[in-house]
């Protein structure tokens, strides 16, 4: 699939959050017009940015805050559908996917995370890359902060308050790199599940009931754990909550990794056994692979199988010179992945210098990929050029957890938590 570089983050996110690319104003509506009047409201409170941001929220039926200024997409229904469609190496169903942006000027798009150590650039940059795609199809993107997955999964040694200062960094990391905020919230499921535990728990509990243990127990992988590893009680809840999740959150689009398909597909049967005629669309995006040979993706308990958003120049470097990048070969390489899916997805481009003082720009990624295959670029000339396009991504990150005071408090506790598994 060829790379779409005019909606990358340098095009995207470096206007205003009411101008559109091209330096047009970009048009907004409110929640409550068009296809959303005449729906019933719910308070609930606001919980974007830091915990307990306090004051009080009303959403409509349809998920959306009332009054609230969203963008509205001024692109056709086929190019919803081609740059919404480029987010996902699989998609769960296409068809439904097309009527879903032709119909509904603001989908809701679905992605949780867990706060359990530092980003890597594939949750910073390729996360930013896709959100802000699917935002410019109009999409309203709802980020899960799953502070208290984390802690069922036992990350930060089940210290919720790590968890939740682990939840501001990765927040910070996405401002600094260019995630447009317009179209974006971030929920707190500590603080929504307690303001709607009836809502929560009742879906909780009937997803439970309806499947069997096994069943359940298949989707454990989720946690980045066999389905055969012995488990805590708590693990096994884990994948109901995230199925109900999709629900609480009203999505119409799971935008996860591949690795989260099999509870996106639970999602998908429990309509079928409730009678809930539209199912969520799954986009599942690609895996980012780990920089060392054979490691299918990355690991952040293994420092080096991975970039890390605020790693230093020096550390970029070292990583990437050693990194594992065969020549003429692009399956299983992680250096030529990551000029894929980070660099041609930030850049919509790559510039390698040859000996000789020979330099060439790479638009279009089918042409970079055949030369790299036929050998006339060789490990030693992309090493180079993929260390100069990642740090120059990086630099305003760095740069951000350098003169801000509270995104650099922020890093420094981080760094001082053990990773936990």
């Amino acid at each position: 699939m060829s790379v779409d570089k005019r909606f990358s983050v340098q095009a995207t996110a470096r206007f205003s959050v009411l101008e559109a690319p091209g330096g047009t104003q970009r048009s907004s509506t409110s929640s409550s017009q068009g296809a959303h009047n005449n729906t019933k409201s719910t308070s609930s409170k606001i919980s974007h940015g830091p915990l307990s941001a306090g004051g009080t929220i009303t959403r409509g039926a349809n998920g959306l805050i009332e009054g609230k200024e969203y963008f509205v997409s001024p692109l056709s229904a086929d190019a919803k559908y081609a740059l919404a469609r480029s987010v996902g190496e699989e998609c769960i169903q296409e068809q439904e996917l097309r009527l879903l942006l032709e119909k509904k000027p603001h989908p809701i798009v679905y992605d949780g995370f867990e706060p359990s150590g530092r980003m890597h650039i594939a949750q910073g940059v390729m996360r930013a890359i896709n959100a802000n795609k699917l935002t410019q199809c109009g999409c309203v993107f709802k980020f899960w902060v799953a502070d208290w997955f984390a802690l069922l999964n036992n990350k930060m040694g089940g210290d919720l308050k790590k968890i939740q200062t682990v939840g501001r960094y990765m927040i910070e990391i996405w401002r600094a790199v260019g995630m447009d905020m317009q179209n974006v919230e971030f929920l707190w499921a500590s603080e929504e599940i307690n303001a709607h535990s009836d809502e929560y728990w009742s879906r909780v509990m009937d997803i439970a009931r309806i499947n069997n243990l096994a069943r359940i127990q298949r989707c454990c992988t989720i946690m980045g754990r066999k389905d055969t590893e012995e488990m805590s009680a708590a693990q096994i809840m884990y994948p109901c909550m995230q199925c109900a999740d999709v629900f609480f959150l009203k999505a119409d689009i799971c935008q996860l990794g591949l690795d989260q398909r099999k509870v996106n597909m639970l999602a998908r049967e429990y309509c079928d056994s409730v009678k809930i005629k539209f199912k969520p669309v799954i986009i599942s995006h690609h895996m980012l692979m780990g920089l060392k040979e054979g490691q299918e993706k990355m690991s952040k308990s293994d420092p080096d199988s991975a970039i890390f958003m605020e790693d230093s120049e020096a550390d970029l470097k070292r990583k990437i010179k050693k990194a594992f990048c065969p020549p003429e070969v692009i399956e299983g390489n992680p250096i030529v992945d990551y000029v894929k899916h980070i660099i041609f997805g930030y850049y919509g481009k790559i510039v390698i210098e040859f000996q000789g003082d020979v330099r060439k720009e790479y638009v279009d990624y089918e042409e970079f990929e055949a030369d790299y295959k036929s050998g006339k670029i060789h490990p030693g000339d992309l090493k180079p050029a993929v260390t100069m396009a990642l740090n120059s991504i990086l630099e305003p990150v760095r740069k951000h957890f350098e003169s801000d005071p509270v995104a650099k408090k922020l890093l420094e506790q981080v760094k001082k938590y053990k990773t936990t598994r």
